[in-house]
């Protein structure tokens, strides 16, 4: 019995030694991790996912309400600025311009009428004032009575009255002629606004009326566009969205042309962000645009905000902690590891980030997560991570 129980003991002693050994081998043994490289000539991009838009498009239709008799356009075309793209009725119009036109007439007779009464005037006038003259050189004489003289003279002043009269007549006149000018003009006007036509050279994105349609005053007719205003809207994450300024050069890749790359640049960056997705909003020019444009269309944007001459970039994944600005790493030094605090700068598209600061002299740092991580561990480094 007392042999038995030494042999039993022997095995636990043995089974414990075994287990602790193999809890130390693998536990204590040097961790195989990989380290960050140093990075050369780095570009540092923002993605962006937006639509193509254009910086003029114009909803246009009649400054008056009629019925549609013609339509010169259709969507797709190209129209040059004043072509005509559509008409209105214009019966009705016409005729308030005849009835226009015949008011004139009836204020220029009017006018000729009361310049004719000037003259006439002038005419009673200078011979009153004959009559008078010599009526005052015979009463000078007493040829002749007062009385007479005195109506003599009030003739004249009678016949200068009406001649003021007839003169101010004739100014009532050209009034009324030049209110009636208006009127026509005002008139031909409005019959002109029955015509619509193009404001600049555009491309007709939509048609929205056909002929025959009663359409009221401000109703759109066609939607237009300026093709050499065409650019990209992206919308970009306000996390990324900080290095973005005007003038960076960008890339746009659209959905229908997968393979094709239009260079461009940031041209505005909205100064108001979506409150609900937190992006921002930027506008991307292109040096060479896509001979055909879908407006709303996918558009992918990659801004160039930096070119780090020499950077080390750890993944983001290597990172605890991370809030953009610090976060803390897992470092080898001295062939242990360790997790220490660093500061980060810029965040390329492939998801790394720049360490910048808190990095200790000669530390390397561990390019990706791996299990059994732990302070003062041995590692050894198994090469240089991307």
């Amino acid at each position: 019995m007392k042999r038995r129980g030494k042999f039993w003991g022997l095995v636990l002693i043995s089974a414990a030694a075994i287990g602790a050994a193999g809890y130390l081998f693998f536990a204590e043994r040097p961790l195989a991790v990989p380290v960050a490289a140093m990075q050369r000539d780095v570009p540092v991009r923002v993605y962006g996912l937006g639509t193509v838009e254009a910086r003029v498009v114009s909803r246009v239709g009649f400054e008056v309400g009629a019925a549609l008799t013609e339509l010169d356009a259709d969507s797709g075309d190209a129209v040059a600025e004043g072509q005509v793209l559509a008409r209105l009725d214009t019966a009705e119009q016409s005729a308030r311009v005849l009835r226009a036109e015949a008011a004139v007439e009836a204020a220029g007779a009017t006018l000729g009428k009361a310049e004719a009464n000037v003259v006439r005037a002038r005419a009673v006038l200078a011979q009153r004032r004959s009559t008078n003259d010599r009526q005052q050189a015979l009463a000078e004489r007493s040829t002749i009575s007062a009385q007479t003289a005195e109506e003599a003279q009030r003739d004249v002043d009678v016949a200068a009255a009406d001649l003021a009269v007839a003169e101010s007549e004739v100014k009532v006149a050209q009034a009324q002629r030049s209110d009636a000018e208006a009127a026509l003009r005002y008139e031909r006007t409005l019959l002109d606004h029955h015509v619509l036509r193009a404001p600049f050279d555009a491309v007709v994105v939509t048609r929205h009326a056909e002929a025959g349609t009663v359409v009221r005053a401000g109703d759109a007719i066609f939607t237009l566009m300026d093709p050499h205003t065409v650019w990209a809207l992206a919308y970009v994450e306000e996390a990324r969205a900080g290095s973005i300024a005007v003038g960076q050069p960008a890339e746009v890749r659209l959905r229908s042309l997968p393979h094709e790359v239009f260079g461009g640049k940031v041209d505005r960056i909205g100064i108001e962000s979506d409150r609900v997705n937190e992006e921002r909003r930027v506008w991307i020019t292109c040096d060479r645009c896509p001979a055909e444009v879908y407006l709303g269309e996918q558009a992918e944007v990659r801004i160039t905000v930096a070119t780090l001459p020499e950077a080390l970039l750890v993944p983001e994944i290597a990172v605890r902690g991370f809030d953009g600005h610090r976060g803390r790493v897992w470092i080898v030094q001295d062939g242990r590891l360790a997790e220490t605090e660093v500061i980060f700068g810029h965040r390329t598209e492939d998801a790394r980030v720049e360490i910048v600061s808190g990095l200790p002299q000669g530390a390397q740092v561990v390019a990706a997560p791996v299990k059994g991580l732990s302070e003062g561990r041995m590692a050894r480094i198994t090469g240089d991570a991307p």
